[in-house]
């Protein structure tokens, strides 16, 4: 989709309401030591709470209000259709679990897409007081140390790359093999912090993601984000992920090349 100076800058700025309201509803929450949660599953503990609810709720008020013709995905409340071509994508809080622990890597993930992909995302970080944005000509850092412009880090091999997922057991037992056969020739790997590792890797910090088991909303920001830094995002096979499923993100394609020949060995 062709995008107006005009139609950016009130995409942008509707995002930007979006994370602002998500931040107050999410913090309102925050480190409550009466905090109760509902599992989305039963065989493994999925959580949901209350703040979760909250911040899309409030997200989606602010798209009625803005942009009432968009369309809408949000991982609480699903779908609503729109007319426009667009298509907000709404993480109220990805890493759930995370922010039931107390620690402070949670996020919000906020895109928005046409029928090709990610126009603009961001990641925004309400505790830590970050906000990482990409796309629409845009591709910055906001936080304590101010407003810096995002770029990822210079090509290295694997052996000298962090590598960074969300959990050590990574999908099925056969994704957690191929992911351990990665892992093993890498310098440094790191677990937890969600999507704050994807925004590591727009930030110039760290090298590699990778993950399986996705949503769309767990990716569309992420991807808007890190491209705009000069990354890439693809499934394990090297094609588009903008569904979810397997993620393989990178710095740049030498690293990215030689952890997909691991990962499909």
């Amino acid at each position: 989709m062709r995008v107006s100076d005009a139609l950016a800058t009130e995409l942008i700025a509707t995002a930007h309401e979006l994370a602002d309201v998500a931040r107050v509803a999410t913090l309102s929450y925050f480190r409550s030591r009466d905090l109760a949660a509902d599992s989305k599953e039963t065989a493994r503990f999925d959580p949901v709470t209350a703040a979760d609810r909250l911040s899309e709720e409030r997200m989606r008020a602010v798209l009625a209000r803005r942009r009432p013709d968009d369309a809408i995905l949000g991982e609480e409340f699903g779908q609503k259709p729109g007319t426009t071509g667009l298509t907000w994508v709404l993480d109220p809080i990805d890493g759930t679990r995370g922010y039931l622990s107390g620690t402070p890597t949670w996020g919000v993930l906020i895109s928005v897409r046409d029928a090709v992909g990610p126009l603009y995302g961001l990641i925004d970080q309400p505790y830590i007081g970050e906000r990482f944005e990409g796309g629409l000509g845009q591709s910055v850092v906001t936080g304590p140390q101010g407003t810096l412009p995002l770029g990822v880090r210079r090509p290295r091999p694997l052996a000298e790359a962090i590598l960074f997922t969300t959990f050590p057991e990574v999908g099925t037992e056969a994704e957690g093999a191929a992911f351990r056969r990665v892992a093993a020739g890498a310098r440094l790997v790191r677990y937890g912090t969600d999507c704050y590792a994807y925004a590591l890797i727009a930030a110039g910090q760290i090298d590699l993601v990778i993950e399986a088991g996705l949503q769309a909303y767990d990716v569309q920001a992420p991807i808007a984000v890190i491209e705009a830094a000069g990354g890439l995002v693809t499934d394990w096979q090297g094609r588009p992920v903008l569904e979810g499923g397997q993620v393989l993100a990178a710095a740049n394609r030498t690293v990215h090349a030689e952890a997909m020949a691991l990962l499909n060995r």
